[in-house]
């Protein structure tokens, strides 16, 4: 069957470019749901079970929650750094971000499970001792967490040059994400409260809850990423290193750490990272001791979240697409912004009601727009300069992780009074609320330089996947240059 397209010329090539199929977008999406489950419980209930559970300090909680996130943020750019790399090794032939992806998935499957569980044949051992031996296994979890989410995300530019198409698979990741966090949140709530009663608290006894929650997690987990790695071919597999053009691109390292772009972007993704992961760690402990509310509430309120993010997931290409990046992202910030000062504000039985839902779905949509567009900012960073793709995005984790794991420790290591019943609402509101305007400052800032509303494209033809073996409708589409050139 033939299909008629039209060639365009730009300087040096022809290329002609077809819609990724859509069999091949969901097998992408569903790569990153693994992760998307471990982080769910990592980010939402690390500190609960240590500190609820476990019977942890508060420092001792956000210790070896900030010690996952140094690993996470040095691993992220060695992991991106040797993803970009072309090596002949037997098992690298595989495809060399699907074999980081490969190994990091091992990893998180054999040690999660250890993180949410009391310390084998070492309960009543020292406290420094089980930190010591939950901060191991936090740290090969944390390698192998990095590892599939700079491989996932780096397959990105690989698998399209187009902007639009790029956010699609962005938007799509996205939304696995939020499903996974949803299907989280639903085990978490059922084994809750129906196993421990509606009005009860969690506690010590809850354990092995937790890690009937984990396993769930991880089977789903385990199923999505075999989808994954059947159905996504990545081009430069078994020894070939061609970016989408064909051609061998590559912005060296030196270039990268001196380009302003690179710190504006790294601010933009790191302010949106603090407030979604800042608000998914203190939700929990907000509505545990500001609310005084049941162990049911725990998960309820952050799966209204996740609904809220799952549905303005679906808006978010069409809005990029309609409205640019810039506004885009501030619309969410404003969202953010007005759930903080609402969590301010509320008090109360009318917020314990029914205030508290609404706050919750506009923090969702906060955090999914905001999100999806950073990430769309960051694959335009990249344009066509593929064979760099994951070490951008690694920089990219590194100020995220950092970030997230010292304000982490510095807001528990200040919360000194167990009676101050008002302090997770202040973190939510000025911690939270202001990384969300230093977001939308960045956004404004790097704007004014690369003008990602509307960035100059050239008009190359459409390039043709290797994942497209189907026939689709060849479309024109404008194919962006890398800013970082």
């Amino acid at each position: 069957m033939e299909v008629s397209s039209q060639h365009l010329l730009s300087n040096e090539y022809t290329e002609v470019y077809r819609r990724l199929p859509l069999k091949l977008q969901l097998a992408y999406g569903v790569g990153h749901v693994l992760n998307d489950v471990c982080a769910s419980m990592w980010f939402t209930y690390l500190l609960v079970f240590f500190h609820l559970v476990l019977q942890f300090s508060n420092w001792e909680a956000g210790f070896m929650l900030l010690v996952g996130q140094v690993a996470d943020a040095v691993s992220t750019p060695f992991v991106g750094f040797h993803s970009d790399q072309t090596d002949n090794f037997w098992l690298c032939r595989y495809g060399r971000r699907k074999t980081w992806h490969l190994i990091g998935t091992v990893c998180v499957l054999t040690t999660f499970p250890f993180i949410f569980a009391p310390c084998i044949n070492c309960t009543d051992s020292h406290k420094w001792a089980q930190i010591f031996y939950y901060c191991v296994f936090i740290t090969i979890f944390q390698f192998g967490w990095a590892s599939v989410q700079i491989s996932h995300l780096s397959l990105i530019p690989e698998l399209t040059p187009n902007e639009h198409d790029r956010t699609k698979l962005t938007a799509i990741r996205y939304s696995f994400t939020v499903v996974s966090n949803l299907l989280v949140y639903v085990i978490t709530w059922a084994i809750l409260h129906i196993n421990s009663g509606a009005e009860s608290k969690v506690g010590p006894g809850d354990a092995d809850k937790f890690q009937h929650v984990v396993w769930t997690g991880l089977a789903i987990g385990i199923v999505a990423s075999v989808i994954f790695h059947v159905f996504v071919k990545e081009e430069g597999a078994f020894g070939t290193t061609n970016d989408v053009r064909g051609t061998q691109l590559r912005t060296p390292i030196k270039d990268l750490l001196m380009s302003l772009e690179v710190y504006q972007v790294a601010v933009v993704y790191m302010s949106t990272r603090l407030f979604v992961n800042l608000t998914q760690v203190f939700i929990p402990l907000y509505l545990h001791e500001t609310l005084d509310m049941t162990a049911s509430a725990l998960a309820l309120i952050p799966l209204i979240m996740f609904i809220g993010s799952f549905v303005t997931s679906m808006t978010i290409e069409k809005l990029n697409r309609g409205f640019g990046r810039r506004l885009s992202y501030i619309l969410g910030v404003l969202m953010g912004i007005s759930a903080c000062i609402w969590i301010k504000l509320g008090s109360g039985d009318p917020l314990k009601a029914y205030q508290i839902h609404i706050i919750a779905v506009l923090i969702g949509a906060c955090g999914s727009i905001t999100l999806v567009t950073s990430l769309g900012i960051t694959a335009d960073l990249i344009g066509d300069k593929t064979d760099s793709g994951a070490f951008v995005y690694g920089i990219m984790s590194f100020t995220d992780k950092l970030a997230n794991g010292v304000a982490v420790v510095i807001i528990q290591d200040l919360h000194k009074d167990p009676t101050n019943k008002s302090y997770y609402r202040d973190t939510l509101t000025y911690v939270c609320g202001g990384s969300a305007i230093l977001g939308a400052l960045a956004v404004i800032s790097l704007l004014k330089k690369v003008r990602v509303d509307h960035l100059g494209y050239e008009n190359v033809p459409n390039y043709n996947s290797i994942n497209s073996s189907d026939v689709h409708p060849v479309v024109t589409e404008e194919i962006q240059p890398s800013l970082i050139s």
